[in-house]
């Protein structure tokens, strides 16, 4: 059986940053020197896996895993290279997705 899939409109928003996303915050804090740090977002946060480390250069964008982020999806942890759509699923959950998945399967909205 071939089947189509419905026609639902998707929120999504482009990562190159921790940062990037809207629900993420601020993604600087002042320390207590009033110094800016780093602050792991909310919905993207830093790159993590106890596999691979940080400095190695991803297969899939030949940037540093430093580089990347981390999304927390309903079927585990996903790595979120440069230029990934994060979308918002139907019932509020985010995931990755890549640049030409994205452009094949979802147009802009009115």
């Amino acid at each position: 059986m071939r089947f189509k899939k419905k026609p639902v409109i998707i929120e999504a928003t482009q990562w190159f940053k921790n940062g990037d996303h809207p629900q993420d915050g601020h993604p600087w804090v002042s320390n207590t020197e009033g110094d800016p740090v780093p602050v792991e977002g909310k919905v993207v946060r830093y790159f993590r896996s106890p596999q691979v480390k940080g400095d190695k250069t991803c297969a899939m964008c030949n940037n540093i895993f430093h580089d990347h982020g981390w999304v927390d999806t309903l079927e585990g942890g996903h790595i979120v290279c440069l230029g990934d759509w994060i979308i918002t699923g139907v019932k509020g959950e985010h995931y990755p997705c890549k640049p030409d998945i994205f452009a094949m399967t979802y147009e802009p909205a009115e």
